[in-house]
């Protein structure tokens, strides 16, 4: 039997966006993912220090959060293959962000998806693309 629910929020400046949890009967977390392929603007930053710059303020933004649903401590893992980065090769992003709830609710009414928009949409334009370093892209081509 089945337990957990995906819901796609669609694509927002070309990344993906969804959320869900594991099990929504016996609800401990929900998951939010962000999918894209990026292309670096320009080759003179450290991009390993950018993606642990954007995984701390992800991690600050979800802390200063102030939804008493959701717990302060989170689970940020930004993925970027940060060697062989050129300006004519586009590389994977996933975000996966983790967060703990201190009860149990219902994560299909529109106040949770509003709230996880809202969220979403902080993470997009406040950590990823803050500096425009990168071109997000929906495909690889």
């Amino acid at each position: 039997m089945k337990i957990g629910k995906y819901i796609p929020l669609g694509n927002y400046n070309n990344i993906k966006i969804g959320y869900g949890t594991i099990d929504h009967k016996n609800l401990k977390s929900i998951y939010i993912k962000f999918n894209s392929w990026l292309q670096p603007n320009d080759l003179t930053e450290d991009y390993k220090s950018i993606v642990t710059k954007s995984s701390k303020r992800i991690r600050q933004l979800i802390y200063n959060l102030d939804d008493s649903r959701f717990k302060k401590e989170c689970i940020v893992d930004l993925d970027i293959k940060t060697k062989g980065i050129t300006l004519e090769k586009k590389s994977f992003m996933n975000l996966e962000i983790t967060l703990y709830t201190n009860g149990f609710f219902d994560i299909k009414t529109n106040d949770v998806e509003n709230s996880i928009k809202d969220l979403t949409l902080s993470v997009v334009n406040e950590c990823l693309i803050e500096k425009s370093l990168y071109n997000f892209n929906l495909k690889k081509q």
